[in-house]
């Protein structure tokens, strides 16, 4: 029986973790919370997740919340008046073929733990230091880091060809409430585009309460929407919320009349640069351990491609370990399956998200105003999300846009 040691007990860590576990294999997983500290933490992440993602939970056994979680319908996007307040310029919305649902990770998280440990699986609860990493290396076949900051995280080395950015790129924040009016026609991810200023984007979620909207604040930096650093307190967090809202989205705010937070520690604030890092982390020793998801592939939020990664990427390393067999988990093995992953999959996510971090191009703009006209658009564009390797054939550059443009016109004139 191979023995696998996993280093962080978030989406990628545990569920690798109880896939391998269900396999046969002898996993052990690091952690540096006990199940209690994250459920009585704060907020990680805002973590919508697609069908394709949500499967990989359902195929594995693990989709313990399902009934109780909200679903998220569709996607709507709408872009402000530059000169006419309260004004929109642009709105359209359309339904995803298959619901995305958002579970707080203070839920799953715990939930996860306390399944794999009934599974026999053993959590060490403690901060992992390179020493035990060191030793770690020594007594298993494979140590995974998922997870992990100061030396831990200086292991991997920063791929400056495939990092454009060298430092945060939003100001970002969460908000966690009730007693949001709920959306028209159907429940969505609504995205609201703010030129100069930043995006908002809002969605229902579960969370330890029951049943909540997640506030997503993404602000440019140095713009009027770059403005935590002087919040001290979950009140005033939620008075920051709202005053964005009021200020540049109305109709948002007329949503949020009667919210609440769903608990004091139902806030985030930060910033942090897109990053991708490159997949073998060498100890003193010269020892290798591979990295996954975000500890070598950290996006920004703003595509909400955060937890999808982490589910497929956990994926794509559980496939990888069993189809190696009896062989060595050497380097070559870390860096082919993380190759196998950016060139399927990860590339396609880095290049979308970083191109949404900088000013819309005009052909995106023209693709996002036909979306409002050309019902067959807006839903391309919306099941983007579910499979994000699907933008590179119509969306990122302007002759494909452009050439998909022209085989939707002669359909859309036939159905008018």
């Amino acid at each position: 029986m191979r023995k696998i040691l996993i280093v962080g007990a978030g989406q990628s860590g545990l569920q690798l973790a109880l896939g391998l576990q269900a396999r046969g294999y002898e996993v052990s997983v690091v952690s540096n919370r006990s199940p209690q500290d994250v459920r009585d933490g704060k907020v990680m992440s805002s973590q919508c997740m697609f069908h394709d993602s949500l499967q990989l939970e359902r195929d594995r056994g693990l989709a313990f919340w399902e009934q109780d979680c909200p679903p998220v319908e569709g996607i709507s996007f709408t872009v402000p008046h530059p000169e006419q307040a309260g004004v929109k310029a642009l709105a359209w919305s359309h339904r995803l073929d298959r619901i995305a649902q958002s579970v707080d990770q203070r839920v799953k998280v715990p939930g996860w733990m306390a399944e794999f440990e009934r599974r026999g699986g053993r959590i060490l609860y403690k901060d992992a230091e390179i020493d035990d990493l060191e030793a770690w290396s020594q007594q298993q076949d494979l140590v995974i880091v998922a997870a992990g900051k100061g030396a831990i995280a200086k292991m991997f080395e920063r791929d400056a060809g495939r990092s454009p950015y060298d430092r945060p790129q939003r100001a970002l924040a969460l908000t966690y409430v009730h007693g949001m009016r709920p959306r028209e026609a159907h429940s969505a991810v609504n995205f609201n585009l703010i030129p100069g200023v930043g995006e908002y984007f809002v969605f229902p979620a579960l969370t330890t309460s029951g049943p909540c909207e997640i506030m997503v604040f993404e602000g440019i930096p140095g713009g009027p929407m770059d403005c935590w650093a002087d919040v001290r307190t979950p009140a005033d967090h939620l008075a920051r919320s709202l005053e964005i809202l009021r200020t540049f989205l109305p109709w948002e705010a007329e949503r949020c009349t009667q919210v609440e937070l769903t608990d004091a520690n139902g806030i985030l604030s930060g910033a942090f640069p897109p990053t991708v890092r490159r997949p073998v982390g060498r100890l003193p020793s010269g020892r290798a351990v591979m990295g996954m998801a975000d500890a070598v592939l950290l996006n920004d939020p703003i595509t909400g491609q955060g937890s999808n990664n982490a589910a497929k990427f956990a994926d794509a390393v559980e496939r990888a370990i069993v189809a190696h067999g009896d062989a060595p988990f050497d380097a070559a093995f870390m860096q082919d399956t993380f190759e196998g992953f950016w060139e399927r999959y990860g590339t396609h996510v880095c290049a979308w998200t970083n191109a949404m971090l900088a000013p819309p191009p005009p052909h995106v703009m023209q693709l996002l105003g036909t979306a409002a006209a050309v019902p067959a658009v807006a839903r391309r564009i919306v099941n983007g999300f579910n499979d994000p390797t699907d933008f590179s054939r119509f969306f990122m550059s302007p002759e494909r846009s452009e050439a998909y443009l022209a085989e939707v016109a002669p359909a859309q004139a036939e159905a008018a």
